[in-house]
């Protein structure tokens, strides 16, 4: 069993900076990748990046490349997603996503994770 905590959200005006940290607990810990989703009311959950936990391979969704970066702690157990030049449409709940094994799923769905956090709020002032 994994568990996975959320911090680094909260309120910042457009174009400033946020990074937002996950740590994953559990013993054994053992992840093949995690991964950042995010969310707004009425809408469904969307990929934002994911990192592989032993090689450092990232994905991320096109329209944030460039804007957001993806980095993990082994020592630590922490991922992180660096989010810069943030826009007032970046404002939702983010996730973080821990996949036990590589099972053939596309990063960008629900069905390559196992575990999930509660999520942090990140709002976006214009």
């Amino acid at each position: 069993q994994v568990q996975l905590v959320e911090s680094g959200g909260g309120l910042v005006q457009t174009g400033d900076s946020l990074r937002l940290s996950c740590a994953a607990s559990g013993r054994p810990f053992s992840v093949y990748a995690m991964g950042w989703f995010r969310q707004t009311p009425g809408k469904q959950r969307e990929f934002v990046a994911r990192i592989t936990w032993s090689g450092g391979s990232t994905v991320y969704a096109e329209p944030l490349k460039g804007r957001f970066a993806v980095s993990r702690d082994s020592a630590k157990n922490t991922a992180y997603l660096q989010m810069n030049s943030l826009r007032p449409e970046d404002t939702a709940v983010y996730y973080c996503a821990a996949g036990k094994i590589y099972r053939g799923k596309p990063p960008f769905t629900d069905e390559a994770y196992d575990y999930w956090g509660q999520g942090t709020q990140v709002t976006v002032s214009s």
